[in-house]
């Protein structure tokens, strides 16, 4: 399957290509919620403002300190880390809905800053960011920046697969499945919840990082709350708790609203021509509609279907 994507980063169109890097970008900052929410049990609504804080992070370290693209984006994820680790500094005392409009307040706070922070930011002017280079390298082609996320996705894949197993995994989900029973064995509550944001706002940092050399400008209607709803329906989606729920949750999310835009554009309009202008409405509409189904069918996930097709394919012929 590796092989295959990787092929198709000299066989595909750039449209393709286009569809697989923001799938990848996607996979990495779901990766990154997973943890938060998937494993610790914390929900969190400023998921996508951490991404920004990546993507405008890179752009300052590259445009005003002058580092090269290889030393700006991982610095870029650890700064987005400390303040993932700000934030959740009040997930100690407050969990649950409180929590949650505690997220949504830093989803805010950071797009106020992006927007007015004029001297910083540049506005809603956008901030323009350098293409990303390697040992001279210069990645300013659709393939060549594939083959990166590519690669920084199979190792973030990994990167969590291996978080989620270790003691920290283990931990993360002793205070998710019950916070108190967990402090009561010696979990230490502050420790592990600050480490799950600094950890899954690194990932966001990083996913922000490799947006923003991709897209070369920044600006802030890049990083809307719709965002950060729509990675938390990636995780839902894909199954909570899951690193291959991330991957196809990603991968559904970022393909759905591409297959409603053509479905609707070569069917409804060749058949009512004045619909042009209610297509995108339409589009939203179905879009909401096939998610809410699909949580009500399959609450558990993409993830779960995978399991059960896996042990059915692996008993086949005899379940007994």
């Amino acid at each position: 399957l590796i092989l295959v994507v990787a092929l198709s980063g000299i066989l595909a169109s750039r449209y393709v290509l286009y569809l697989l890097i923001s799938i990848g970008i996607s996979i990495i900052s779901a990766l990154g919620l997973n943890i938060i929410t998937g494993l610790t049990g914390m929900i969190s609504l400023g998921h996508g403002a951490f991404v920004g804080v990546g993507a405008y992070s890179t752009a300052i370290l590259t445009d005003r300190l002058g580092l090269p693209f290889i030393l700006s984006v991982p610095l870029a994820a650890c700064i987005t880390s400390c303040v993932g680790m700000f934030f959740g500094l009040p997930s100690l005392r407050i969990k649950g809905l409180y929590l949650l409009m505690s997220t949504l307040a830093a989803q805010v706070i950071i797009n106020f800053l992006m927007m007015n922070w004029r001297s910083l930011t540049k506005g809603v002017n956008g901030y323009p960011v350098a293409p990303g280079s390697i040992f001279g390298f210069v990645l300013d082609s659709e393939t060549g920046y594939f083959y990166l996320v590519l690669l920084m996705t199979l190792l973030c894949i990994l990167l969590a697969s291996n978080v989620s197993r270790s003691r920290y995994g283990r931990a993360f989900v002793a205070i998710r499945d019950h916070d108190i029973a967990a402090d009561a064995i010696g979990v230490n509550l502050f420790k592990y919840k600050t480490l799950s944001f600094a950890v899954g706002s690194f990932f966001a940092g990083l996913a922000g990082a490799l947006l923003a050399h991709y897209l070369r400008i920044v600006t802030p209607e890049h990083f809307p709350l719709h965002l950060s709803i729509e990675y938390l329906a990636m995780i839902i989606v894909g199954g909570l708790g899951s690193v291959l729920g991330c991957i196809y949750g990603a991968v559904f999310m970022t393909l759905l609203p591409e297959f409603l835009k053509v479905l609707m554009e070569e069917n409804l309009v060749r058949m009512f021509p004045g619909a042009i202008g209610a297509v995108p409405h339409i589009n939203n509409i179905l879009f909401g509609l096939i998610i809410v189904m699909f949580l009500i069918f399959e609450p558990h996930g993409l993830a779960e279907i995978h399991r059960r097709v896996k042990k059915y394919f692996k008993l086949w012929p005899f379940a007994y």
